[in-house]
């Protein structure tokens, strides 16, 4: 393994190990720079040699855990594709990825209302992405116009959200309630946008 390979490399140990260290009790403002390169198995002083401080290396989660619900959702486009309905195939792919990645999906919950201004913008803005393809998929599958598509968007968006925040933590049976509602949840906001687009085109 060349030196740039054992640089990535431990880069990847430090992400991987601030995640673990995320679990209900903590957020990203309360663990340290010591911890994280103890979790790591490195000297606190390689870890300069990664991120200038701990807030940069906040910033890199936060990039990450977008990225991870964007290939989340490019996932379930590839199983709606094969043949599975598109809500029930998002949710249960959305369920499956808060289980198998929840200290993921709990970053973006929590620093999304925390205190720090530089991580509530940097969800924002991981938010806003997963909108705009949302929005993007919506009209080049149903036609609708942007401003409805958008609205859509916005709405399953803050639903599926909500429903993970309730499903987290919770039993294999709760998760599967919680699934089975936000399900029925996102028909009424479709078929809503769905008369909004007929109102639309009628007046």
């Amino acid at each position: 393994m060349n030196r740039q390979e054992q640089k990535l490399r431990t880069r990847r140990s430090i992400i991987e190990a601030a995640f673990l260290l995320l679990d209900e009790q903590r957020s990203l403002s309360s663990i340290s720079l010591r911890e994280v390169a103890r979790a790591a198995g490195i000297a606190p002083t390689s870890f300069y040699r990664h991120f200038k401080d701990i807030d940069e290396l906040g910033l890199t989660l936060v990039d990450e855990a977008g990225l991870a619900l964007r290939q989340l959702m490019r996932q379930a486009r590839v199983r709606i594709a094969s043949g599975g309905g598109v809500i029930n195939t998002s949710v249960d792919t959305f369920m499956e990825f808060i289980t198998a990645n929840n200290n993921v999906f709990r970053l973006l919950l929590r620093e999304h209302t925390g205190t720090s201004m530089a991580f509530r913008a940097a969800v924002l803005r991981e938010i806003k992405h997963f909108n705009v393809e949302l929005t993007d998929y919506t009209i080049s599958t149903t036609g609708l116009p942007y401003k409805i598509a958008n609205l859509q968007a916005e709405a399953m968006v803050k639903l599926v959200f909500s429903a993970g925040a309730e499903a987290l933590d919770a039993s294999a049976e709760q998760k599967a309630n919680v699934a089975e509602r936000v399900k029925l949840q996102l028909r009424f906001v479709v078929n809503g946008a769905l008369q909004a687009k007929a109102e639309q085109s009628s007046s």
